[in-house]
């Protein structure tokens, strides 16, 4: 299944969870999830009982939806933290959080994901001084995130920093939000990301 790219109020109505993936919008409130808190088509106000599976596929889908990433991405992430020591869906969540897109969110330079994986793809991200075109790239601790200086200016740029004195920006990135550089300073612990996801139903679906 390739990445989704299609309209995603539509399934944040569906997984009934805000999925922070409409940025501005959602922080006014205007959101079609605060308008209509169920889920879309003609009977999308009959939630039916959720099977075990079903849970297990949803906590999946909100995952792979949030941070943008392929079906084969996605088994791809997990494949290799089930392979480390530790917990494995924690292990999961801190290798979603390092993908460079994400990063960029992190710090503030878009309001969402997606217009974060369109800046990295169009070539306005700098790590440690090289440009870095492939949003899956993997941040290390340590690592220097920069917005190129041509488009430091972006007013869209511009807009989503100054929307960081309402949000607030994560512990585990230093950023100088007038130079519009950062610093990916560790691995964020798995209580510290605050997302809609449980982890451990992913676990048990990819575990059958």
């Amino acid at each position: 299944m390739a990445r989704y790219t299609g309209p995603v109020e539509k399934i944040e109505r569906r997984l009934g969870v805000s999925l922070a993936m409409k940025g501005e919008r959602r922080l006014a409130g205007k959101s079609a999830l605060d308008k209509r808190p169920y889920a879309p088509g003609q009977h999308g106000q009959r939630r039916g009982k959720i099977s075990e599976y079903g849970l297990q596929l949803r906590e999946k889908q909100k995952a792979k939806f949030m941070y943008g990433v392929s079906e084969k991405q996605f088994r791809s992430l997990f494949n290799e933290a089930a392979r480390k020591d530790g917990n494995t869906g924690s292990i999961l969540i801190q290798f979603l959080e390092q993908r460079l897109d994400n990063v960029v969110y992190r710090m503030g330079f878009a309001t969402t994901r997606r217009f974060a994986r369109q800046l990295v793809t169009h070539g306005h991200i700098l790590v440690n001084g090289k440009r870095v075109d492939v949003p899956s790239y993997r941040v290390l601790p340590g690592a220097k995130i920069e917005v190129v200086e041509k488009s430091k200016n972006n007013p869209q740029i511009v807009r989503a920093v100054e929307l960081t004195n309402q949000t607030g920006i994560v512990e585990w990135v230093d950023v100088e939000k007038d130079k519009k550089y950062g610093i990916f300073t560790r691995k964020p612990e798995r209580e510290e990301v605050v997302i809609p996801v449980e982890e451990r139903f992913i676990v048990e679906l990819y575990s059958k």
